[in-house]
């Protein structure tokens, strides 16, 4: 019997211990399987999530963010302690205890999931096993990820520290409207800080990982108020709550972003426009696209937010009075059918979703509006934002031919704007609104140290983000003469130096190329002065044909005009295309005395951790750590910035072109301060530009159809743009100030007759008397003796291009035919637009 009950317990030790010996091979054997291929955890150490990059001011104003997953990120530490606990809570109670993964729960939900016949299916995974899932694996609900999971959560747990886990899940999580991590969802849903979130506040966002895209703050409300309610119990039960502050919250409403009752923290943001979208064009090429997106960047910008505005009021002021002289009404284009407007509700849905413009603030916002009815004197509108019904009266169009009928139709989407008093902002009346045909660009920026603070790339970044300052390639016309004189002026001629203005003809090798004036006239013999003042085409093709086109090509370079100029003469007036970005930075160097100046949009970009990884300014400030100066002595900054002209060449050629302001093509600019520019109409009027510049901000404008066409009659650069440079710089001489322009070292004024440029007393003055300076040790060669005519002979031709003959369309270096513009579609690719006739081109600028 003895033997027999040994014998029994022998078999059963036996069974057992090979029982567990396979056991633990089976085990051992899953292990392995599931072990040997899987991803590394150290990475989780040095994680860096995808981060939004965020664009401020100089005053240090959020402007803009961008971000392919809207996460801020947030170290632990920063992170309140009831924060924490709300996620525990909800999610993972026993998370300071368990190895990774929580056995007792996962037992839990298997026997609710079999007693419930598969209607009670619940998770159990712990907050690390749910950073596995989310950093290192994929969301598939099957057992090989999970057993997967539990091995790396246990790995995970050897190497890293409880908060460091919390901290990835905290900043990892989605939790619904594109916010990932608790701190873009404090945001998003309540715009707040996570420092200023309520208990009730907290809980709501704990609910939100349970099932972020179905737990919606309206649609889904009574659902996840249930869900917030309960982890605040939760909070209560695992006592980091009171049952006092839990009664408060649960009582609490919800309100929230999505449901109206706070305003969004997009809202606080100024709208989108052409300078931040510019820095994301330029750093995206600089750092890399994924960078940009996802690298949390923190970029400080150029922009004078005031300024911004004002640029773009300038730049649509002129537009929308060019518009309206013309006396068309296009409209937006949509129109809604008959039964959108049966109903307030439908056609307030169908507004909102109109594709229009609502960035416009000149003279007042404008909103989207339709018709709802019209007679021939007046229209009801709808006007999106605002409840009562508004009204439009005959008299406000009277800038179009017919009555109001003959205008509008009923469900036309319009623009609409109100009329204030300027006394007290009172309302008077709607008025109706078009974003113009006609478009342009506008840029401003500091001339010492090339700081961008406005710029405008067309009406309404909303109706076309295309950013004609920087992306659009146009013909400056004469506003590129002043790179012709500068060349002239430092290869020896004066600004008394007699040109022959007379008429030329050239043998193009197509045909008889005839230069003209824009006033179809010829003067005879003129100093250098009057022919950048009046802007004598006729004077500066000579005067480059003198110089050589070679000179003046590399001249041009070397502003950063272009890449590489053709040496054609007909390009001496500005027949080859340039950005208004290329052209204002090199105006600046005009301004500064000569130095290279490269313009940008931004000061610094640090990144995710404050180290800065661009600095625009490279200057040393010597001595600003010295702590004894001597009283007066204030510290100085050190430039090693290149020289690209003669600073009296640059005085001279100032010089020049403030009496273009004062008494030339440029007499609408009118300011506090010495102002110096040179206007730019191209031939047949299809663009007309100005530049100028005081001592300290230079800024320049050009207006045309995208489509080049002329403009018609009566309109130049300086009746269309240099009113929108003098409405700008009376805001930007308020805010920077302006003075004499720098005399260099090294010369001495003489009195000339600008007019004829002969030698005039020193006590002479008068409208014909202007004082010039001249190099020291310099013998100018006053009146005819003076005498340049550019090796023509009036009436005598000359090959405009080079000698050899041309096989097809002149391109530039990129294989682009002279005369076209290219411009990016939104694919990144290029699109060629309508080129200019051999005409065109050859023709130049006017005036």
């Amino acid at each position: 019997m003895t033997r027999a009950i040994l014998s029994f317990f022998g078999s059963l030790f036996s069974f057992i211990v090979l029982g567990l010996f396979f056991g633990a091979l089976t085990v051992g054997g899953v292990v392995w399987v599931y072990t040997h291929d899987l991803p590394s955890t150290e990475q989780l150490a040095n994680y860096s999530p995808p981060t939004i990059s965020r664009i401020y001011s100089g005053e240090g104003r959020l402007i803009d963010e961008f971000a392919r997953e809207r996460r801020l990120f947030t170290p632990i530490e920063d992170i309140p302690p009831l924060v924490r606990a709300a996620f525990i809570s909800a999610e993972d109670r026993l998370f300071y205890e368990h190895e990774g993964f929580n056995p007792l729960a996962m037992v839990s939900a298997l026997r609710d999931a079999i007693t419930s016949r598969g209607q009670n299916v619940r998770g159990a995974s712990t907050i690390t096993q749910q950073v596995m899932k989310n950093f290192l694996l994929s969301s598939d609900r099957t057992i090989e990820r999970k057993i997967r999971e539990i091995i790396l959560a246990w790995r995970v747990e050897q190497s890293l520290s409880k908060d460091q886990i919390l901290e990835l899940y905290l900043n990892e999580i989605f939790l619904g409207q594109n916010s990932f991590g608790v701190a873009a969802a404090a945001q998003t849903y309540f715009n707040k800080t996570l420092e200023d979130l309520t208990i009730e506040e907290m809980a709501f966002l704990a609910a939100l990982p349970q099932a972020p895209s179905e737990y919606h703050p309206v649609r889904a409300r009574e659902r996840v108020t249930e869900r917030r309610n309960w982890i605040i119990g939760q909070m209560v039960d695992n006592e980091y709550i009171t049952e006092a502050e839990a009664e408060v919250a649960r009582a609490q409403p919800l309100d929230t972003v999505q449901s109206g009752d706070i305003e969004s923290f997009r809202e606080s943001l100024p709208e989108r426009d052409y300078f931040t979208d510019e820095i994301r064009r330029q750093l995206s090429s600089s750092f890399g696209e994924e960078e940009f997106f996802t690298g949390g960047l923190s970029i400080r910008a150029t922009v004078h937010p005031q300024l911004q505005v004002h640029a773009a009021h300038a730049l649509q002021r002129a537009l929308e009075s060019y518009d309206r002289s013309r006396g068309t009404w296009r409209g937006t284009g949509i129109r809604f059918e008959p039964e959108v407007l049966a109903d307030e509700a439908t056609w307030r849905e169908a507004l909102a979703a109109a594709d229009v413009a609502r960035d416009i603030t000149l003279g007042n916002p404008w909103y989207p509006a339709v018709v709802l009815d019209v007679t021939a004197d007046r229209a009801r509108l709808g006007i999106e934002g605002q409840r009562e019904i508004g009204q439009v009266d005959r008299p406000d169009i009277d800038w179009l031919p017919g009555s109001m009928s003959d205008t509008l139709q009923v469900g036309d989407v319009v623009h609409v704007r109100a009329i204030t008093s300027d006394e007290d902002g009172s309302f008077i009346r709607w008025s109706l609104r078009q974003v113009p045909e006609v478009q342009g660009a506008f840029m401003a920026m500091d001339v010492n140290t090339g700081r961008v603070i406005a710029i405008q790339g067309g009406f309404s970044y909303q109706q076309s983000g295309f950013n004609r300052a920087t992306q659009a390639r146009r013909q400056p016309g004469s506003a590129f003469k002043p790179f012709v004189y500068a060349a002239a002026l430092d290869s020896g001629f004066t600004p008394a130096t007699i040109v022959i203005d007379a008429p030329i003809e050239i043998d193009t090798g197509d045909g008889i190329w005839r230069p003209q004036n824009a006033s179809r006239e010829f003067y005879g013999p003129t100093p250098v002065r009057m022919g950048i003042e009046q802007s004598r085409n006729l004077m500066t093709v000579r005067l480059a044909q003198e110089v050589g086109m070679d000179v003046v090509a590399g001249y041009a370079e070397r502003f950063g005009v272009y890449d590489r100029m053709q040496p054609f003469l007909a390009n001496s007036l500005g027949a080859q295309e340039t950005s208004l970005f290329r052209m204002v930075a090199a105006y600046a160097m005009f301004a500064n005395g000569g130095e290279r100046v490269e313009p940008t949009l931004v000061d610094r970009v640090q990144d995710r951790w404050g180290r800065t990884v661009y600095r625009h300014d490279q200057r040393q400030c010597v001595e600003c750590s010295e702590p004894d100066l001597p009283p007066g002595q204030a510290p100085w900054i050190a430039s090693n910035r290149q020289r690209v002209m003669d600073p009296i060449t640059a005085y001279q050629l100032t010089s020049m072109m403030q009496g273009v302001v004062q008494r030339g093509t440029a007499t609408r600019v009118r300011l506090p301060v010495p102002v110096a520019g040179k206007t730019g109409t191209t031939n047949d009027t299809r663009d007309v530009w100005f530049v100028g510049y005081t001592s300290n901000i230079v800024a320049g404008c050009y207006i045309g159809f995208d489509r080049p066409r002329s403009l018609g009659r009566g309109v130049s650069g300086g009746g269309t743009c240099a009113p929108v440079f003098t409405d700008f710089m009376r805001h930007a001489v308020e805010e920077f100030g302006g003075g004499r322009f720098e005399v260099p070292p090294g010369g001495h004024f003489i009195r000339i007759n600008r007019f004829t440029g002969e030698r005039m007393g020193d006590d002479d003055s008068g409208a014909d008397v202007v004082a010039e300076y001249f190099r020291d040790g310099e013998e100018p060669v006053f009146g005819v003796d003076a005498l340049i005519d550019g090796g023509f002979m009036i009436g005598g031709s000359l090959p405009v291009f080079s000698p050899e003959p041309l096989d097809g369309p002149l391109v530039t270096e990129d294989g682009v035919e002279i005369g076209s513009e290219v411009v990016e579609d939104d694919s990144g690719g290029v699109i060629l637009r309508e080129g200019s006739s051999f005409g065109t081109l050859s023709s130049g600028g006017l005036y």
